[in-house]
C-alpha cells in the first residue's frame, strides 16, 4: 500500500514560496509514483494522488520537459473515445550500482524504471582493500559509459557495501569480510569518476528493492534478511518507513543472538543468527572455494550428501529461531529471504516453518508469510542504484543529471 501526502495551495494567502514548495512536492510525489510503479496513465495518477486532472497534465508536461519521464498514448481494444495517456520514468536516465564483496566487485548499469541493462564482474582472489575497489568500479564504470547510448544521462553512482556505513559522507566504518575501516569510499570512487557518489549497507538497499518492486511490495511491515559472502543483514518496514536507528546503523539482524554458543560471526560477537548461518560452512561442506549464489543454490538444491542435508538442517532450524524473534518483536506481514538464506528456505520449508512457529508467539505469526526474495542477486544492484536516484526523485527540477558527454572517460 502507497501512501501519498499530497499538498494543496489552499487560500490564496498561501502564494509565493509555499505555492512554489507545494508543487515541487507534488513534482517529487508523481516521481515516487512513477519509479516505483512504472508506467502509470495519468488517470491513475489523478485517482492517486487526489490532484485535478490538469494540475497532474502540469505536473507532468514540466517533468517532460526535464526529460526525466516520457509521455505515450495507451493501447485501447475498443477504440472508443479518446486514447489516455500513459506516463513512464525515462529509459534514458541511469544511475551506476557498486557493489564490492571479498570475492568480486560488480558494477551495473540501472534505468530509472529499475531494470538492469548491463553488468560487470571483476573477480578478486582476496578481498581488495577499498582503494583498489574504488579503482576497480572506476574502470568497470568507464568501460560501461563507452556502450551507453548518446541520449544516456546519469544521476549518479550508488554503492552497496556489507558493513556499517556512516551515510552522510559515504564513509564505511567497519566492514569486517572486507577489512575495511573508516574507509571513505564515496570519495575514492567519486574521484575516480567525477560522478555523485552515496553508500549504504548491501542489506539496506536490498530491503528497499524488494520493498519497491519485488516480494515485499504494497507491505506496510515488512522484514527482510540477506545473506552473501559478506555475511547476514536485513532491513525491517514498519508502516512504510525503513528503520534506520539513530545514527544511520540499525536492522544488523545478523547479529541478533539466538543461540548460547562460543560460535561468532564477523563482528566477533557469539551465538549470533550470522554465527550460526554460515555461507562457508557450506561451501566447505560443498569443498567450493568460491561460488555465485546461483551456483551454491544449484549445489543445495540436489544435494543427497547426508552430512550436508544435516547441516542445511541446522541451519535452518537457526534461521527460523532468528526469523521467530524478529516476528515476535515487529510483527510483520511479509518475511523475505534473499541468498542462500532463501536456497536452504526452498530446500526444506515445512523444517524453517516448523522452527518460526516454535520460536514466537502465536499471535505473532498467525498469518505471517515467509518468502522467497523476488529480485534475487539483482536486489542489491537494483537497491544501490537507488541511492544516486534518491535526490533526482525528491527534487527533479534541483538535482542535476549529467549528460554522457560531461563524464564520457
Amino acid at each position: 500500500m502507497i501512501v501519498i501526502k499530497v499538498l494543496h495551495s489552499g487560500s490564496a494567502s498561501s502564494a509565493g514560496q509555499n505555492r512554489e514548495n507545494i508543487r515541487q512536492h507534488n513534482l517529487s510525489i508523481i516521481m515516487s509514483l512513477l519509479y516505483k510503479g512504472g508506467t502509470l496513465a495519468r488517470s491513475q495518477l489523478t485517482s492517486v494522488t487526489g490532484l485535478n486532472r490538469s494540475t497532474i497534465s502540469d505536473l507532468v508536461v514540466e517533468l517532460e520537459e526535464l526529460g526525466i519521464i516520457t509521455q505515450s498514448e495507451a493501447v485501447t481494444s475498443g477504440g472508443v473515445g479518446r486514447p489516455s495517456l500513459s506516463v513512464s520514468p525515462s529509459e534514458n536516465i541511469v544511475a551506476f550500482a557498486v557493489n564490492p564483496e571479498i570475492d568480486a566487485t560488480t558494477v551495473a548499469v540501472v534505468s530509472l524504471s529499475g531494470e538492469i541493462v548491463a553488468k560487470r564482474r571483476y573477480p578478486t582472489k582476496i578481498q581488495p582493500a577499498a582503494q583498489e575497489a574504488a579503482k576497480i568500479a572506476g574502470q568497470l564504470i568507464k568501460d560501461l559509459i563507452k556502450e551507453l547510448p548518446s541520449k544516456t544521462r546519469i544521476a549518479g553512482i550508488g554503492v552497496a557495501v556489507p558493513g556499517q556505513i556512516r551515510i552522510d559522507d559515504g564513509v564505511v566504518r567497519l566492514a569486517p569480510h572486507l577489512n575495511w575501516v573508516e574507509a571513505p569510499i564515496a570519495a575514492m570512487i567519486q574521484q575516480e569518476t567525477g560522478l555523485p557518489t552515496w553508500v549504504d549497507n548491501d542489506a539496506t538497499v536490498s530491503c528497499m528493492a524488494e520493498r519497491n518492486f519485488g516480494s515485499g511490495r504494497g507491505a506496510s511491515h515488512c522484514v527482510y534478511l540477506f545473506a552473501g559472502s559478506g555475511g547476514i543483514g536485513g532491513g525491517v518496514v514498519v508502516s512504510g518507513v525503513q528503520l534506520r536507528g539513530a545514527a544511520g546503523y540499525g536492522s544488523e539482524l545478523g547479529h541478533i543472538q539466538i543461540f548460547d554458543s562460543k560460535k561468532t560471526d564477523f563482528s566477533g560477537l557469539p551465538g549470533t543468527l550470522e554465527a550460526l548461518v554460515k555461507r562457508d560452512d557450506l561451501l566447505e561442506a560443498f569443498k567450493l572455494f568460491g561460488a555465485t549464489d546461483d551456483e551454491l543454490d544449484v549445489e543445495i538444491a540436489n544435494t543427497k550428501d547426508p552430512k550436508v542435508i544435516k547441516l542445511i538442517n541446522s541451519q535452518l532450524d537457526n534461521l527460523g529461531r532468528g526469523i521467530g524473534v524478529l516476528a515476535t518483536i515487529f510483527n510483520p506481514q511479509i518475511v523475505v529471504l534473499e541468498g542462500f538464506l532463501d536456497s536452504i528456505f526452498k530446500f526444506n520449508k515445512e523444517r524453517l516453518l516448523a522452527s518460526v512457529h516454535a520460536s514466537s508467539l502465536s499471535s505473532a505469526h498467525d498469518g505471517l508469510v515467509v518468502s522467497s526474495g523476488e529480485l534475487g542477486t539483482r536486489a542489491v544492484l537494483i537497491g544501490a542504484a537507488g541511492l544516486a536516484f534518491a535526490p533526482l526523485i525528491a527534487n527533479p527540477t534541483g538535482t542535476e543529471v549529467y549528460k554522457l558527454s560531461k563524464v564520457s572517460p
